[in-house]
């Protein structure tokens, strides 16, 4: 049995829970998945169809993370037949006891905006002590690794497994036509799916799209995804007057985001460094990709480790509009946009999920 010790997981949207969704159901090709987790909206309907067994912890959020680790505690000391245990942050393993996780093998995922804290913080000493339990560090880039070894992880734990990806399915017809509906006869189609925060670059593209009116002027941009920058981001699209190329959605199902995604023929997300929050790899830009649809990412971070650069997309500076906005341009010049689409299908299908869980399998066994 794989047990899963999470505080992200589906039906909650987000790179993590996308990460941690995906890979307890590439687990169940090899055994029962065992999860531990947080209750969400309409969790309960994705609970009754999915194959694995999934705990949702209720309650306050003071309290829960307690009733979570007394839950697994437990739980590990009544089963004697658990493979692993893999956490999906530092966190989920903080208050497990340590001569728990001595009993089974214990990985535990690492994602940059987690573990950037200040050496010798608090904080981070309870990284480190977190870690520390764990027989495995999984990094989900290069350049989260280095990250860690900047804070002070134990750098021959560390092990780097990028995220992985689902093999692309057809998309039904009425998503579809939905899609190329939203759309019209729009060009360029450019999409972003994240979290509305700060880091990912949503007020830069909004600008960009406001300047690229003049020179294409049937520009349509759709972003998928709620956060904490919403309000700003609606006010600076009525500001910039592009309210006839802008569109925000959220809460939307799963095949209607594939349908937008596959209809795009660019995906932007130029994140930049806020403070500490930093973007660790970017799955989406590989979900993309497996539906034919290139990239433009941020330096910043782990976007290189997911976009091969002149080749399936292009890295800019998210700090920069300019480098946006020329990276964009160089994007759609002389149709480059078909050739990255079909190069990012390509390098996408290293990426899929039951290639990725036998590297995950190799450390467990």
């Amino acid at each position: 049995m794989f047990l899963i010790v999470t505080r992200n997981f589906p039906p909650d949207v987000g790179g993590i829970q996308t990460l941690m969704g995906g890979l307890s159901e590439s687990l169940l090709n090899h055994g029962p998945v065992k999860v531990f987790t947080y209750e969400s909206p309409d969790s309960i309907n994705y609970d009754n169809k999915s194959s694995i067994n999934i705990e949702r912890v209720k309650g306050i959020k003071l309290f829960r993370k307690y009733r979570k680790a007394n839950l697994i505690n437990s739980f590990i000391n009544t089963n004697t037949s658990i493979r692993a245990l893999i956490a999906d942050h530092w966190k989920s393993l903080e208050l497990v006891k340590t001569e728990n996780l001595k009993k089974i093998k214990t990985i535990c995922l690492l994602h940059s905006k987690e573990i950037n804290h200040e050496v010798g913080s608090s904080l981070n000493k309870r990284l480190i002590r977190s870690t520390n339990n764990a027989d495995f560090i999984v990094s989900n880039s290069n350049f989260t690794k280095e990250l860690a070894i900047k804070v002070g992880i134990d750098s021959s734990k560390i092990n780097v497994i990028f995220p992985g990806v689902n093999r692309p399915k057809p998309v039904n017809n009425i998503s579809k036509n939905k899609a190329v509906k939203a759309f019209g006869d729009a060009f360029p189609k450019i999409i972003t799916v994240s979290r509305l925060d700060k880091r990912k670059g949503h007020d830069k593209i909004l600008m960009l799209i406001k300047n690229l009116k003049s020179k294409y002027p049937k520009i349509k941009y759709i972003s998928i995804g709620s956060g904490k920058e919403e309000n700003n981001l609606l006010q600076l699209k009525k500001e910039l007057e592009i309210e006839n190329e802008v569109v925000f959605l959220k809460n939307i199902d799963f095949e209607y985001k594939i349908a937008l995604i596959e209809e795009s023929n660019l995906y932007l997300m130029p994140s930049r460094i806020e403070k500490k929050s930093v973007e660790g790899f970017g799955i989406s830009f590989i979900e993309a990709a497996s539906y034919g649809v290139g990239s433009i990412g941020g330096k910043d971070g782990g976007a290189s480790d997911a976009i091969s650069h002149k080749k399936t997309g292009l890295i800019c500076d998210g700090n920069d509009l300019n480098s946006i906005y020329e990276s964009v341009i160089n994007f759609f010049e002389s149709e480059n946009f078909i050739k990255y689409g079909k190069n990012a299908r390509e390098f996408s299908k290293n990426f899929y999920w039951d290639k990725v869980v036998k590297n995950y399998l190799k450390l467990i066994n």
